[in-house]
């Protein structure tokens, strides 16, 4: 078989951290890995250098917001690489790129569902209802271009089909590095580095500082937990991260509350391994890839109850509703000790491998193109 030459059109990549960074690289790792090309395409990020030179980056704009995202300028120049598969990781302007891209040379299009775009309305000055409208007309029209689009649970094909959305869609979730996750060990001195000394319990919270996330009712179900030798540590960074704060202070647990902006993601395993319990209070997610991290990685999670979250966990968590009374009985348990079924968090983890669901996504590749054809698609040299 000739190998593939696929081009990943993002709209967010590196120095950001979040799971749709971490799901291209997946992605790009297995492509190489199994002799194809892999090739981002995202916007140029003012003073970054890319190390991998398999990345080509486009004119941007800064936005208007305090944001590390960028507006992509819709310039592509002609240049020598070229492609077999587009794969659109994003319905905005590097995204329609790719469209772009793929039907000026007729190769297939493939897009990947990662975000819930209504449920980010918050950040568009714009009437609520009209934006949520306006993101799910966009969400609908991108995927009814893309002759494959894959959702990484069946509680969004379900989404998807209620939108309108008649495209192919193939449930296959985002994968990582599991054996990187599952090496991580327990560590005193990274414990009290964020104040839990020995005898505390450390509650675990990852991600970016969004509205949508909702941190706020882990850091209630904290405050209602009433542990005096609890400590909530929080990892990553965003917008929300000052009301964050704020609130830690109203709810009388800013002593007992650690702010650690975001880890490098080799520092994680060691991370999640370090907590007692992990609380996970997001309802935006469309898979929720700290969620699979801490699972690796052996972190007993606390998670509110959203299909997508039971359609990741199965059993292997303790699923609450979100109610901060709720919340903070589900970490009572963990901390007391309670636990999934022998060995439930590792059989669950282990579907969420990489190299299996790489391959996967390679196959589906496969799937579109004519039996040994190889088409050509210009693309801007890096």
């Amino acid at each position: 078989m000739n190998a593939l030459r696929v081009g990943l059109f993002t709209e967010c990549y590196r120095p950001i951290q979040n799971g749709i960074v971490a799901s291209v690289d997946a992605l790009a790792h297995v492509l190489r890995e199994n002799n194809h090309a892999a090739t981002v395409v995202t916007p140029h990020m003012p003073g970054y250098v890319d190390v991998d030179r398999d990345v080509v980056r486009v004119p941007s704009l800064p936005l208007p917001t305090r944001t590390a995202y960028r507006l992509t300028v819709p310039y592509f120049p002609r240049a020598e690489r070229t492609f077999t598969i587009v794969h659109a990781h994003s319905p905005f302007v590097t995204g329609w790129l790719g469209v772009r891209e793929a039907r000026r040379a007729c190769v297939p299009l493939v897009f990947t569902y990662h975000t819930q775009l209504e449920e980010y309305a918050h950040y568009v000055p714009f009437e609520a209802r009209t934006t949520r409208a306006a993101a799910t007309r966009l969400t609908r029209a991108f995927a009814n271009l893309a002759d494959l689009v894959i959702v990484p649970t069946e509680s969004m094909e379900r989404r998807l089909r209620s939108f309108g959305v008649r495209a192919r869609i193939e449930v296959v979730a985002s994968g990582i590095d599991v054996e990187l996750f599952a090496s991580g060990t327990r560590s005193d001195a990274l414990r009290a580095r964020f104040g839990v000394a020995r005898d505390e319990k450390m509650i675990l919270t990852v991600g970016r500082l969004g509205r949508e996330k909702n941190v706020e009712l882990a850091l209630e179900g904290f405050a209602r937990l009433g542990d005096p030798r609890a400590r909530f540590v929080v990892v990553g960074d965003g917008p929300h991260r000052e009301a964050l704060v704020e609130r830690a202070n109203v709810l009388g647990i800013a002593g007992r509350t650690f702010f650690a902006r975001e880890f490098a993601r080799d520092a994680l395993p060691d991370t999640y391994a370090s907590a007692d319990a992990f609380a996970f209070a997001s309802r935006s997610e469309t898979q929720g890839l700290v969620l699979v991290e801490a699972l690796a990685a052996g972190a007993p999670i606390v998670a509110v109850d959203t299909p997508q979250t039971r359609d990741v966990l199965g059993n292997a968590a303790r699923i609450v509703r979100p109610d901060a009374v709720e919340f903070a009985a589900g970490l009572r348990a963990v901390l007391d000790g309670a636990r999934p079924a022998g060995g439930a968090s590792e059989r669950v983890a282990r579907r969420f491998e990489r190299h299996i669901l790489g391959e996967h996504v390679i196959g589906l590749y496969r799937s579109l193109l004519p039996a040994e054809v190889e088409t050509r698609v210009p693309v801007a040299a890096g």
